[in-house]
């Protein structure tokens, strides 16, 4: 069985307000975004394949960055859709062409560049042992539940809550099944893969990410990578994680 990452960067990053450069393609230290995330799966040693879910008129450019940053584990570029449902969909549907359906599917956002090799590993573990691997970390604020807004609300016990983050993992003949299944039943507004398939009757298991796995989504998102990038974060953990072992994890 073969473990292929399907990385979704179709975005455009309205609320970063960064002007005609998608959020994914913004650079640190000379590097764009993408390529930090492409890389923690390029160097994984359980990584078979890379499926790259692009924004339409960037794939040229996103051909340009794999090949300078030697991404090899990238089988192919497409364009993704009308919404992240749709973009992941085709993925999912590429991967099947290139490998078929025995292999699991690890599906990450091209904006989640700090994702680490022990959680990819422990992800691919959880998907053999139980069929799905949700990535999450612990809720550390006050959880408030109210039905509106500004009105009634109640507290909610925040050691029960946790954060659903990315990958979000299963095996590909599942997850592309129960795509297909929301095309024809029309529903087409999920927000993640977890709620497709949890909605479709299939069972969460949770798998504890890194705090630092955040979505870079707004300016201060992208200036807490900066800074983490500026103070050697990045490169101290890809220097102690180069060469390390499934079996050292």
């Amino acid at each position: 069985m073969k473990n292929i990452a399907i990385i979704f960067a179709g975005g455009t990053g309205e609320r970063m307000g960064n002007g005609d450069v998608p959020k994914q393609f913004l650079t640190v230290e000379g590097k764009p975004i993408l390529a930090y995330t492409l890389e923690s799966f390029q160097r994984h040693e359980e990584i078979d394949g890379i499926i790259l879910v692009a924004l339409n008129g960037w794939l040229d450019y996103c051909q340009d960055m794999i090949n300078s940053w030697h991404l090899s584990k990238v089988l192919a570029v497409v364009s993704g859709g009308m919404n992240s449902q749709e973009s992941i969909r085709i993925g999912l549907e590429t991967a099947y062409e290139n490998i078929g359906e025995n292999a699991i599917a690890l599906i990450h956002d091209g904006v989640r560049p700090l994702i680490d090799i022990g959680t990819i590993t422990r992800c691919i573990r959880s998907v053999k042992k139980y069929g799905s691997a949700v990535t999450v970390s612990p809720q550390m604020e006050t959880i408030l539940y109210g039905e509106t807004a500004d009105g009634p609300c109640r507290i909610i016990d925040r050691d029960r809550c946790q954060v659903a983050r990315a990958p979000q993992c299963f095996y590909l003949e599942d997850i592309l099944n129960v795509h297909h299944r929301a095309l024809l039943d029309h529903r087409l507004r999920f927000i993640d893969s977890a709620s497709l398939m949890q909605f479709y009757g299939y069972a969460l298991h949770s798998v504890r990410g890194p705090m630092e796995n955040i979505k870079i989504t707004t300016a201060l998102d992208f200036q807490i990578f900066c800074a983490i990038v500026a103070a050697g974060g990045v490169q101290c953990w890809m220097a102690e994680n180069r060469g390390k072992k499934v079996s050292d994890l």
